[in-house]
């Protein structure tokens, strides 16, 4: 569980974004698109879920993006090249569904545009015709968008102000794609609020449309069941029934009042932990 390299992705206006490689080759050669890991950085550490945004199974191992949002985020960040994590379990989750030769739009923001790198990935793998859109407040706090070329037909960036890309949200480009072409499946992962808008939108226009959720998680196998979420009326546990949910079955308003349960208690314990 060594560090095998570090990268600080975004640092700008408070944003911080980093990207770490770890040694862990048992997860490296079984993860696929869609799956996480969860980790402790410390022995009496929180456990928490991240992304597997990547891989390289002959090195034996796996990338990881992460923005600093809390205490945790903030301590994995202080750790160098050379240092072990105290542990990490993985992959969990189920595996992106992938479709074979039919047309799919990815849409993403923020953190979760490294999200959707593997996915891309496998899409083209797959024949699929890749149509890309991904968004940030501004050019600074932009991810992955090399990388993405090189895996999309066709690459859409919007930002909030306009200082790269398109002015707007990617829900303007995707209304726009949706309303002069059809798309089989639509893909996306980012902040709530923006897959909400994302499957808002493609209902109206009828299609199939796959978000990866992010609620609260503690230990990631489905014991604890803080992580539930409703789908179709039903209660399921992201880590073990997802986290890919379809869009159109998501209870949108209960996933972000339960985002949102322990915001002040850990803005509290990161104050505390600064003195």
């Amino acid at each position: 569980m060594k560090i095998l390299s570090k990268k600080i992705l975004v640092d700008y206006e408070g944003v911080k974004i980093n990207q770490i490689s770890v040694y862990a080759p048992e997860i490296a050669s079984k993860a696929k698109p869609g799956q996480f890991v969860v980790l402790m950085v410390e022995e009496c550490g929180e456990r928490i879920p991240l992304t597997i945004a990547g891989k390289d199974k002959q090195k034996g191992q796996i990338n990881i993006v992460f923005q600093e949002a809390g205490y945790t985020t903030r301590l994995l960040s202080q750790k160098n090249v050379g240092d072990s994590l105290y542990s990490i379990i993985g992959p969990l989750g189920h595996s992106t569904e992938i479709p074979d030769n039919k047309k799919v739009m990815l849409i993403a923001g923020g953190v979760g545009i490294a999200e959707i790198f593997p996915v891309s990935e496998k899409m083209k793998e797959k024949r699929n015709t890749v149509i890309t859109i991904i968004g940030a407040r501004n050019k600074n706090m932009l991810i992955f968008e090399n990388e993405l070329k090189n895996t999309s037909d066709r690459l859409f960036i919007a930002t909030d102000d306009g200082s790269y890309g398109e002015k707007g949200f990617t829900s303007t480009i995707a209304e726009r794609l949706l309303k002069n072409e059809r798309f089989d499946l639509v893909y996306a992962v980012g902040p709530i609020p923006m897959m909400e808008v994302i499957s808002n939108l493609t209902k109206k226009y009828s299609v199939k449309t796959i978000v990866s959720l992010n609620p609260l998680m503690v230990d990631g196998t489905g014991m604890c069941g803080c992580c539930r979420v409703t789908i179709n009326g039903e209660v399921k546990f992201a880590c073990i029934d997802g986290p890919e949910f379809d869009a159109h079955q998501v209870d949108w308003a209960e996933l972000k009042q339960r985002n949102k349960m322990y915001l002040d208690k850990e803005k509290h314990i990161c104050n505390l932990r600064k003195l």
